[in-house]
């Protein structure tokens, strides 16, 4: 590792910060210290950035906006690798839309709307990032990325900058060959369509009233805790098991939303989750399904 940041520090790579607690950095408020945090601000800098990690066969991963993730107390050996606002940017060309993958996803979709493109009014609820949103293929509404994308160029974990369509995404339901093959997404291009101003902004109008009225979004949370069974929800599973409001430390199953954990405070990664593995213990043994997570669990245990 000391070889590593003194050749870090050679190149021009971005800001690095040493021993950042990451609970700053995710929508839960939660999270340990990582050994390394690199922010590049351009493509160059990150491929530099995974080219000298690939060299000394250190270990990283990648943070979005952190909305779909639990990072551990302890936090997260090697280097994390968070995209600067270099990679903050969307450009409209007809019915495409080119965007980086640090651009908000909400964002994307209200811009989308105001283009008169139909097709992102999905993304209007999905506190992520682009590239998380594809790494994930983040959905909502009966929709979700694979619908709508076209190709994404992508640092591979050797450094090798490559392009990949939607055949060799292979999305399937809230996955990605990305949680196979490691890399970032560096940007994205999603295929849209025209459509009325009017009924976009009215669709779009109605999901957030929704969202607004189901979702304890004024309180720390990282969206839905585990995926939606087949021909069933988590959230009437686990509201019908009657564990709304069942806490653990600051952690909380929300009292809106059974499929939300909710920070009240000074929640835990650990408190976190111990109300996942009750959630999950209870709905195995109560219906015979195994819940599956839909938030992303790193780091140190």
């Amino acid at each position: 590792m000391k070889q590593f940041l003194t050749e870090l520090l050679q190149e021009d790579t971005g800001k690095m910060l040493l021993q950042e607690p990451l609970s700053a950095y995710t929508t839960w408020k939660i999270g340990g210290p990582a050994d390394v945090l690199v922010i590049p601000q351009n493509k160059e800098q990150l491929v530099s950035v995974v080219r000298l990690l690939h060299k000394h066969g250190i270990p990283w991963s990648n943070l979005g906006r952190g909305s779909n993730i639990l990072v551990s107390d302890k936090g997260i050996r090697g280097v994390v690798i968070q995209l600067g606002e270099g990679f903050n940017y969307a450009r409209f060309q007809g019915e495409f839309v080119h965007a980086g993958a640090a651009h908000s996803f909400i964002k994307l979709s209200v811009l989308a709307g105001k283009e008169g493109l139909t097709g992102l009014e999905f993304a209007g609820g999905i506190p992520g990032s682009v590239g998380g949103a594809v790494y994930m293929n983040a959905g909502a509404h009966g929709s979700d990325v694979s619908r709508i994308f076209k190709t994404a160029e992508i640092v591979l974990v050797t450094g090798e900058l490559v392009n990949h369509n939607l055949e060799d995404m292979a999305f399937s339901y809230r996955h990605s060959v990305l949680h196979e093959q490691q890399g970032i997404v560096v940007s994205a291009t999603f295929e849209l369509r025209e459509g009325v101003r009017q009924e976009i902004a009215s669709c779009m109008a109605s999901y957030k009233e929704r969202r607004l009225r189901t979702q304890p979004l004024q309180l720390a949370c990282a969206g839905s805790v585990f995926r939606n069974p087949p021909n069933d929800y988590a959230a009437r599973l686990i509201e019908e098991a009657g564990l709304k409001g069942l806490r653990s430390g600051g952690a909380e199953v929300s009292t809106q939303h059974a499929n939300f954990i909710v920070n009240t405070g000074q929640a835990t990664a650990e408190d976190v989750l111990t109300l996942m593995a009750t959630i999950r213990g209870t709905i195995k043994d109560r219906y015979g399904i195994d819940l599956v997570p839909e938030v992303l669990v790193v780091g140190e245990r």
